[in-house]
């Protein structure tokens, strides 16, 4: 398979920080991996995030995406990769509430002044496979949380971006639209081979993907692979890696 996001020891230590963000992280993911980052609070799987995706430079080390190596970018360079080259979806949608939906998804093609009637073309296809063709022309208000959400998915993926960054992206969301987004992220990855990094700290969330990396002290502590198990498999093989590294006791005294 493709190497889609490669990091070789990369290391993050901000102004008056006695203790690195990230401390010499190294690996490796492939096209078509959906990806947990798991951790407690301040355990550096925001920080990854923001390097790996030219929001933040590492102290040292390198960043790799799709055969580019972006550590040294300038925020010109930097911002014209994300425009090109990246997804993000975080935990609030930044839909625009004077937008339908099938405007918002649009907005990144019509930064990179794709043809009207292949944006067209390119929303109609998406909003079928990612099941919102029904609220195309719905403004943000009209819609329910899980609703904004899977069209900020669909506005993310439009470009067919090599790799997609999510932020806690069922944060918001009760339980029904938390699994409502997950299965739609499963489906970019199994219908658009995209390949998702995602910070969560909820074993629920986590066991959609098929590889876990659990961060303490700006390291990753230890990896947990889905092997092929079903979801249910997997989340007791995260329940159980909670209480093995006593990640998070708060996080795990909310979901048993």
């Amino acid at each position: 398979m493709k190497s889609i996001l490669k990091v070789q020891n990369l290391t993050k230590i901000y102004k008056n920080q006695s203790v690195p963000s990230l401390n010499n992280i190294s690996f490796e993911i492939e096209q078509g991996e959906f990806i947990g980052l798991m951790g407690a609070s301040g355990s550096g799987k925001t920080t990854l995030l923001n390097v790996s995706s030219t929001i933040d430079k590492p102290s040292k080390g390198r960043v790799i995406i799709d055969n580019i190596e972006i550590q040294n970018f300038n925020s010109y360079k930097a911002s014209n990769f994300r425009k090109d080259k990246l997804g993000f979806v975080f935990q609030e949608y930044f839909l625009l509430d004077s937008l339908t939906a099938y405007e918002n998804i649009a907005v990144p093609l019509t930064l990179l002044k794709t043809a009207p009637k292949k944006i067209e073309l390119e929303i109609i296809k998406l909003a079928k496979i990612l099941g919102i063709s029904e609220i195309l022309n719905k403004y943000p208000k009209d819609m329910s949380g899980g609703q904004r959400q899977r069209v900020a998915i669909a506005r993310a993926i439009i470009k067919q971006p090599p790799l997609i960054f999510a932020d806690e992206p069922t944060g918001a969301l009760d339980s029904a639209s938390s699994t409502e987004v997950l299965k739609t992220l499963q489906n970019a990855i199994h219908q658009l081979n995209t390949t998702i990094l995602m910070v969560t700290h909820d074993p629920y969330s986590a066991s959609y993907t098929n590889r876990i990396f659990y961060f303490r002290d700006g390291k990753i502590i230890s990896e947990l692979n889905r092997n092929g198990k079903n979801r249910n498999e997997f989340y007791n093989m995260i329940m159980n890696e909670f209480l093995k590294q006593d990640l998070n006791r708060e996080d795990v005294q909310n979901v048993i």
